[in-house]
This record gives C-alpha cells, sequence and structure tokens, in this order.
C-alpha cells in the first residue's frame, strides 16, 4: 500500500501528529440532498446511499478515488440541508469547480452548496461543536400530496405550547438513555443539547434542536414522545420523567424519518465553513 493509498483507506482519518503526504490536499464542502432513495448518509451493500453518490462525482471532478467523511451519518430517508463533508486529494481544483463539476455528475436528490480547501486538520466529524436539525409536521385532515416524503403527516391537532413547555427538560447535558436507539454503538448516552423549541410555519409545525452529538434515532425518539404531548395524552413533564427513567421501552414509538433535515453544522470560529440559511427551503423562518 502506498502512502496515498493509506491516507485514501483512512476515509481522511489522520492520526494525530501525521500530516498528508506532500501534494495532498484537504477539501470540505456543504452538501444538501433529500435521503427519500437512500438507505442513509453512509454506504452500504444493500442499497444506494449520498455517500456513493458524492464519491462517484467527486471522484470524477479529481479523475481519481475520493473517499469523504460526513459531519453527521444521518438515516435512511432523512434529508439534509446543511451536511458538511471533507475529502483529501492530489487534485487540483478551485471550489467553483468541484461544485460545477460535482452537480453535473449528482444526481437531482443531491447538491453541492459550497467547496474549498480548508485545514489539513480540519475533520467534518471530530472538528464540529454542535449539530441542530429540524423536525416538520404537518397536521392536517388529509395527508400532504405536495412534499409526502419531506414532512411528516399525523392527522390530528398539535398544541404547539404543551411540546414548548415539554421542550424545557430536554435542556442540558443528561443521559438520553430513554431516547436512544436499539443497536446504538455509542460509547455513552450522554448528550448536551443547548437549544430545543417548536416553532409553527403557516400549517407547519417545526421542532428545532440542536446538541453537541446524537445518538442513534434520538431526534425521531423525541418527537414520538413530542407528538404525544401535543395530542394531550401525556403532560409536558412526562418529557422530563422518561430522561430520569432513561427506559426507552417507556417512550412513544420512533417518529417517521420523512420529516427529518439536518440542517446547520456549528465548527469553531477559526474554520472557514460559511454559515447557511438552516432550510429547508421551503420553510419561511
Amino acid at each position: 500500500m502506498t502512502e496515498l493509498d493509506w491516507v485514501y483507506s483512512l476515509n481522511g482519518k489522520i492520526p494525530p501528529g501525521q500530516s498528508l503526504p506532500a501534494g495532498v490536499k484537504r477539501y470540505a464542502a456543504v452538501v444538501s440532498y433529500d435521503g427519500s432513495a437512500f438507505c442513509g448518509f453512509q454506504k452500504q451493500k444493500h442499497s444506494p446511499s449520498v455517500q456513493q453518490e458524492l464519491e462517484r462525482a467527486l471522484s470524477s471532478v479529481a479523475n481519481s478515488e475520493v473517499a469523504v467523511s460526513c459531519a453527521g451519518r444521518t438515516d435512511t430517508a432523512v434529508h439534509a440541508s446543511y451536511q458538511v463533508v471533507h475529502f483529501d486529494t492530489p487534485a487540483l481544483r478551485t471550489g467553483r469547480n468541484w461544485v460545477k463539476g460535482a452537480n453535473s455528475q449528482l444526481p437531482d436528490s443531491i447538491a453541492l452548496l459550497w467547496a474549498d480547501e480548508v485545514a489539513e486538520s480540519f475533520h467534518a466529524r471530530f472538528s464540529a461543536t454542535s449539530r441542530t436539525y429540524r423536525y416538520i409536521i404537518h397536521a392536517a385532515e388529509a395527508r400532504p400530496a405536495i412534499l409526502a416524503q419531506g414532512v411528516t403527516w399525523v392527522r390530528y391537532p398539535l398544541n404547539p405550547t404543551a411540546m414548548q413547555e415539554a421542550c424545557h427538560y430536554l435542556l442540558g447535558e443528561q443521559d438520553f438513555s430513554a431516547f436512544r436507539g436499539a443497536g446504538c454503538q455509542s460509547l455513552s448516552p450522554n448528550r448536551n443539547i443547548t437549544s430545543a423549541k417548536v416553532i409553527q410555519a403557516g400549517q407547519l409545525l417545526v421542532f428545532e434542536v440542536t446538541a453537541n452529538a446524537f445518538v442513534l434515532h434520538m431526534v425521531r425518539n423525541i418527537v414520538g414522545s413530542l407528538m404525544e404531548v401535543g395530542f394531550g395524552r401525556r403532560n409536558p413533564s412526562w418529557i422530563g420523567e422518561l430522561i430520569k427513567g432513561r427506559d426507552r421501552t417507556k417512550s412513544a414509538a420512533t417518529a417517521s424519518p420523512k420529516g427529518l433535515y439536518l440542517v446547520d453544522v456549528g465548527y469553531p470560529d477559526d474554520c472557514v465553513i460559511p454559515p447557511m440559511p438552516r432550510g429547508p427551503a421551503f420553510l419561511d423562518l
């Protein structure tokens, strides 16, 4: 294995104290995608993934193999208006080259919004200080024909005031075992939620949450329980009881992936990743 192959095999994860080989540059990109047709971000043998399509398009622009690392491995059918990736390559391209070239190769459901060279110490996942997700609910008697795969439909009205009150119990660094999906490989269930709120946007209800990181299915599991509060089946304080109980079997069913979007990734001030509207674009927020 050559030194360059070694870098690629690590998928952009350079060990502490190590540097990229001479002539190899690190680039970062902001990506948006509709996850409806994908098994998630991460490559899988059994079905198409966002990572697979990105690597195919970027490799075409680079004229050599490119492997990407992402800020958050979104699940099957989950969307992103602001996913961040990085990749290493000896190919010298401008940010405009990467964006225009990759977008010409990508399916309509994936788009690069920005790309540029970054410091080799930058890592899309490990340099990130926060992630923000939005979960979009359409409460109406009839199911939506437009954006059917982009929002979660519920037949009955929700009480946003009660749901907002329940959000108070989510804040701070806590053990989120009650909202942790089976099969989660994280070493700890503790996460720090710095912001959680419910926003009315026309006919849509949006739950927005920011944390340092999330355990498996955490946002969708929280939303499932928040909707129980919104339907009036549970009091807002029930969310706090669930967190204290640390028992996933006591909380509500996991909400559909259709309404979930990764909308922002936070980085230290010295990183060059540009801020963008959180999206998705159809939201007037």
